[in-house]
């Protein structure tokens, strides 16, 4: 029986609106009253849109935020996030400022950016958030994630770059296509590592487990589950890594998606 499915954001759940369609709520609210946990899981952090998304997909739930390192339950705010190491965060901070690039640094609950601008305000108005930029530095917390927003064409030279110690996980998101979030996070850390915990928490094995997603940042936790499911408009990694492939985002794939699920609970 199929226990949990996690629902990626950016390109799954939400298209090029940035709005995720009333059918797709519908199908996902179906698969929650016949007892089927929904986990987001998403590149996102754990506050604006995607939060809000996280309690309306399971309201007693832990979900999934910024590509695994930040795991939380949204009724009780229990976290069994993951910090960066802590050398890690001064290299990163003299490399985004020698290179006049945009880094954002995240806690669980804020985040901070070493250069505001249009990339950073767009970037907040996409999370939902005010745009009100603090510097990494202000931040109070453990510091559980960086990301690098760079426009498309500095993808490759980013992910060149040395990161030890660190993982780096690219995503899109058709909101904003002309760039490129390139999470970073302990080694380690990823979506698939935080989908196994979350599936230990409710007592499922992982063959219980269906991943939707469309990103090079999902496969990890698509190679991890016994249903893993690609977007039709998913990039190349994700399409390798799935077993079945569903619509478009804007045409209601996840609705698909859960569809599938739901058939094989019957």
């Amino acid at each position: 029986m199929l226990g949990l499915i996690c629902v990626d954001v950016d390109g799954t759940l939400v298209g090029t609106g940035n709005v995720v369609r009333q059918d797709v709520w519908d199908a996902l609210a179906r698969a929650r009253a016949q007892g089927v946990r929904i986990a987001l899981c998403s590149g996102r952090p754990a506050f604006g849109n995607a939060l809000a998304y996280a309690r309306r997909l399971d309201a007693d739930g832990w979900h999934v935020f910024q590509n695994g390192a930040s795991i939380v339950n949204v009724q009780t705010g229990a976290s069994l996030s993951e910090a960066l190491p802590e050398d890690a965060l001064p290299l990163l901070l003299d490399r985004a400022r020698s290179e006049d690039r945009l880094l954002e640094v995240y806690t669980d609950g804020a985040y901070g950016v070493t250069r505001p601008g249009d990339l950073a305000e767009r970037h907040a108005a996409l999370l939902g958030v005010p745009y009100e930029p603090l510097t990494p530095e202000s931040l109070s917390g453990t510091r559980v994630r960086a990301q690098w927003v760079v426009p498309r064409a500095q993808e490759t030279l980013v992910t060149a770059e040395a990161h030890p110690g660190l993982d780096l996980h690219p995503a899109g998101s058709p909101a904003m296509p002309d760039a490129m979030f390139i999470s970073v996070t302990r080694s380690g850390v990823s979506k698939g590592s935080a989908v196994r915990r979350i599936a230990e928490t409710y007592g499922l094995d992982l063959g219980q487990v269906m991943m939707v997603g469309d990103g090079e940042n999902d496969v990890s936790a698509m190679r991890v589950v016994g249903h893993p499911v690609a977007m039709g408009n998913a990039d190349p990694p994700a399409r390798a890594a799935a077993r079945h492939t569903v619509g478009d985002v804007d045409a209601g794939g996840l609705r698909e998606a859960v569809e599938l699920a739901l058939t094989l609970n019957a």
